[in-house]
C-alpha cells in the first residue's frame, strides 16, 4: 500500500513539474478596424522604436542603427553607423529641427539634407513609422488582409509595409520601405515600445 501511495505521489509531483515547463504564447493582439486603429495611433502621445535603416540615394548608400523617441510633438532621433561612426542626433520640437544640439535654423535643415543625401520628411515620418498616414495631408492607401497599411502614398513618397510585429498589444510595422525618385529607405524595427 505504501509503495502504491509513493508511486501516486511521485506521479503527481512529476506531472506538476512537467506542467510548470509548458511555455505559453502571448495572446495575439485583438483585431480592431482601420479607423479605430488610426485614431489610437494618432493619439499615441509617447512611443519609441529601435531598429536599423539602410538608405540608397542614387548610386550611394549607407546604413545606420536607428533609435526614435517620440514624446508628444517632440522627437529625438539617433542615427549611427558601425561603432558609432557618423552619429547624428536629430531633435524635432515645435521650435524646429536641431542637429547635434545646434539650435534650430534653416542652416541646420540644409546641413541635415547634405549629410543624409535627401530631404528627410521628419514630420510625416513620425506617422509613417506607426503605419498610418499624416493626418494633415492627402494620401492614397492600400490595406492588407489584416486591415493594416500595405502601401501608403503621401506627398512624393511611397511607403510599403512588408511585415508587422506584436508590441504592447498592437501590431506595429516591423519592416517598411520608403521610396521616391532617386531615394530608397528601408527600416527594420527590432523593438517597439508604445507605453514608455
Amino acid at each position: 500500500m505504501r509503495r502504491v501511495l509513493s508511486l501516486v505521489l511521485c506521479s503527481l509531483v512529476l506531472a506538476a513539474a512537467l506542467g510548470a515547463c509548458v511555455t505559453t504564447r502571448a495572446p495575439a493582439p485583438a483585431a480592431v478596424g482601420w479607423e479605430q486603429r488610426v485614431a489610437e495611433l494618432h493619439g499615441l502621445a509617447s512611443w519609441q522604436l529601435d531598429g536599423r535603416a539602410a538608405v540608397a540615394v542614387g548610386t550611394q548608400g549607407w546604413q545606420a542603427t536607428l533609435n526614435w523617441r517620440q514624446r508628444g510633438d517632440a522627437a529625438e532621433v539617433h542615427l549611427s553607423g558601425p561603432f558609432g561612426v557618423g552619429a547624428l542626433v536629430l531633435k524635432r520640437t515645435p521650435d524646429g529641427v536641431s542637429l547635434n544640439d545646434a539650435p534650430p535654423s534653416d542652416a541646420v535643415l540644409a546641413q541635415l539634407q547634405e549629410r543624409l543625401g535627401f530631404e528627410l520628411p521628419i514630420d510625416r515620418l513620425r506617422f509613417w513609422l506607426l503605419g498610418v498616414p499624416d493626418p494633415t495631408a492627402a494620401f492614397a492607401l492600400t490595406r492588407n488582409d489584416q486591415d493594416r497599411a500595405l502601401q501608403l502614398v503621401q506627398g512624393d513618397w511611397t511607403i510599403d509595409y512588408d511585415r508587422y510585429m506584436s508590441a504592447d498589444g498592437q501590431l506595429m510595422p516591423a519592416h517598411l520601405v520608403m521610396s521616391r525618385e532617386g531615394v530608397r529607405v528601408r527600416i527594420a524595427v527590432d523593438r517597439w515600445n508604445t507605453k514608455p
